[in-house]
């Protein structure tokens, strides 16, 4: 199957306050058939949240949107486009590679992966941030790596909510997702594992 042709970026606009739930890297079926209940009770009471890629059955988002009852963006992962000889995933308006939300005066981008750190013989951050966000953002949101981070890079905070499903990359196990608060122009970011 041929890749549909996805739009490479969105914006949105978002009010502050608000508070933001974080997942990525769910890799259903692969990972688990289904999301662990405890998924989607970590995830109530958030009013949007963001998928960082790698759903893999974009069913994903129809779930996280009817189960907590707010709009859910992602974007797309290496896995989504059919890596590995996955299935890839159909085009769908919530799906571009990359997400731009504007919140007040804060800018926040999303993609599948993006590093917490310089890379030998690798674009800058800010090479990046143009390439993915068309310019620069208070806070990057990524997924890709598995693993939880929350770290100021260059005066950037990037955060990757791992996965909760198949967090590091080990065994399917109950993972973690993350949080994002922007309250008067003010973002605080946390991870949280499930139980």
């Amino acid at each position: 199957m041929a890749i549909p042709e996805r739009r490479w970026r969105d914006e949105h606009r978002f009010d502050d306050p608000i508070l933001i739930g974080l997942i990525s890297d769910t890799h259903v079926p692969e990972a688990r058939r289904e999301l662990f209940e405890e998924t989607y009770a970590a995830l109530q009471g958030v009013d949007l949240i963001l998928h960082g890629g790698d759903m893999h059955d974009i069913v994903v988002l129809d779930w996280l949107e009817q189960r907590c009852g707010v709009p859910v963006l992602g974007v797309c992962g290496n896995g989504d486009d059919g890596s590995s000889n996955r299935t890839v995933a159909p085009d769908d308006p919530r799906l571009p590679y990359n997400q731009v939300l504007l919140i007040g005066d804060l800018r926040i981008g999303m993609t599948h992966d993006f590093p917490d750190r310089p890379i030998r013989g690798s674009a800058t951050l800010d090479e990046r941030m143009e390439r993915h966000f068309g310019g620069a953002v208070h806070v990057v949101v990524a997924g890709d790596t598995h693993v939880p981070l929350v770290k100021m890079w260059q005066g950037t905070l990037v955060v990757n909510s791992g996965s909760p499903t198949y967090p590091r990359n080990l065994n399917t196990q109950m993972g973690t997702v993350g949080f994002l608060e922007i309250r008067d122009g003010i973002v605080d970011a946390w991870i949280e594992q499930l139980h």
